[in-house]
């Protein structure tokens, strides 16, 4: 049998280098000029430079805020990739499953996409004000006394409510586009063989679903770090003895 060899071609170099221009001047490049700012002390007046190696990841990692700081981070993290998810994938599973009226309910789900981040924080702040918030009403009605932007802790939940609720319509629609791109032959010979709906979603479905899983799983810990980013100071002012937070 003969190959069929091609000869040297630059067409696809310059398709894509465009795209590698834009990510070397907007991601490689600003991220190699912070990992080489973070070797330096920088002077903010002058632009002046000193080299001081490792020191200032010593003082960042030795400093009393960063314990703390890492620890919200890690419950942040988890809370929201739980709490978005299980509720993203429950809510995709149940759209699925309805037969009529799925586009208005579909569309029901997805609306808050839409929102502004800034729009979602003034939202959360209204939910959870402690006097007019609903939220803040139920909480009262079980007997606990909210203090956002007082108590750390309830300031904390406060946070991971709102964070979690704005990230639950973009996993819902991963997830529903996920089960929709399963065969319904496939579904079909699951429900002869798996008489148990549940049983049949862990063993057939949910494993079909892993790859989305998975990138949702990594889209949901980033989101959740750059969240992290700006709400930090704000939480670890809200510890007893210091200044009262707030939401925004």
């Amino acid at each position: 049998m003969k190959k069929v060899q091609f000869g040297p071609s630059w067409t696809p170099y310059l398709l894509l280098a465009p795209q590698l221009i834009i990510v070397a001047l907007f991601f490689l490049w600003p991220a190699g000029e912070a990992l080489r700012s973070s070797f330096y002390l920088e002077d903010p007046f002058f632009g002046n430079a000193t080299f001081v190696g490792f020191d200032n990841y010593v003082d960042s990692t030795s400093a009393a805020d960063y314990g703390r700081s890492a620890q919200f981070t890690a419950v942040f993290t988890v809370s929201i990739c739980v709490i978005s998810l299980g509720i993203a994938l429950a809510l995709a599973v149940s759209a699925d499953a309805v037969l009529r009226g799925k586009s208005p309910y579909k569309t029901a789900l997805m609306w808050v996409y839409a929102i502004a981040p800034p729009v979602a924080g003034l939202i959360g702040v209204m939910m959870f004000d402690q006097h007019i918030g609903p939220l803040s009403d139920f909480a009262r009605w079980l007997g606990w006394e909210m203090q956002v932007g007082v108590s750390y802790f309830d300031t904390a939940v406060a946070m991971i409510t709102v964070a979690a609720w704005k990230q639950i319509p973009v996993n819902f629609i991963f997830f529903l586009s996920g089960l929709q791109g399963i065969p319904n032959s496939l579904r079909e010979a699951a429900a002869i063989d798996c008489r148990s709906p549940a049983r049949r979603f862990w063993t057939v479905v949910f494993p079909l679903l892993a790859p989305t899983s998975f990138f949702l799983l990594v889209i949901n810990i980033t989101y959740a770090f750059f969240e992290t980013f700006g709400v930090i100071d704000v939480m670890l002012k809200g510890e007893p003895g210091n200044n009262p937070v707030t939401l925004v």
